[in-house]
């Protein structure tokens, strides 16, 4: 009747259905929690790691102790060490929000920026290598911010690549904001 594989792949499609629905409730949740409260609750990573992942074909590390996020299964990104950073974006009046500290000394190839709405759907999903992320944080070594390696949102666009969109999925052609 039924062989090892059989079960194993109708346990692993059981399991990812079960993530795949946790993800859509924690998203509601999150979202209800701040409409209520006014402050975020601290899922913005976990979800940014489960949708870059589906997007891009990334395979997670799960080890705490990791300083990457992912590696990359296909395409241009092939076996790259993947950093992923998520916010959400509550209000576009705030001048400058920030993707976190970013350590071009560690060993990873990429970050991936994934941006969400305030119902923490995808937006956006952006990229950087880790050579452009260096450049723009050693542009500025007045700045104690960039000492520390924290990076704006906008400046993240304007450095990176926008990979994936709402409104297209995958970018076919990638959109590059350097060509001109």
């Amino acid at each position: 009747m039924y062989n090892e594989s059989m079960i194993d792949s109708a346990q692993a499609e059981m399991d990812i259905y079960s993530i795949e629905k946790l993800m859509h409730e924690t998203r509601q949740l999150a979202a209800k929690y701040r409409q209520t409260t006014g402050s975020t609750l601290p899922v913005t990573s976990e979800i940014a790691r489960f949708d870059a992942a589906r997007a891009l074909d990334l395979v997670l590390i799960d080890d705490a102790n990791s300083h990457i996020d992912a590696i990359g299964r296909s395409g241009d990104r092939t076996d790259k060490r993947v950093i992923i950073k998520g916010r959400a974006i509550f209000d576009t009046t705030r001048a400058s929000p920030r993707i976190g500290q970013l350590n071009p000394e560690q060993d990873w190839d990429l970050v991936v920026l994934v941006l969400f709405d305030e119902n923490y759907e995808v937006d956006e999903i952006f990229e950087a290598s880790r050579e452009a992320i260096a450049d723009a944080l050693d542009s500025k070594r007045d700045s104690n911010r960039k000492k520390r390696g924290a990076m704006s949102i906008a400046q993240f666009k304007i450095i990176g690549q926008r990979v994936w969109s709402r409104e297209n999925g995958p970018e076919q052609d990638v959109w590059d904001n350097q060509e001109s």
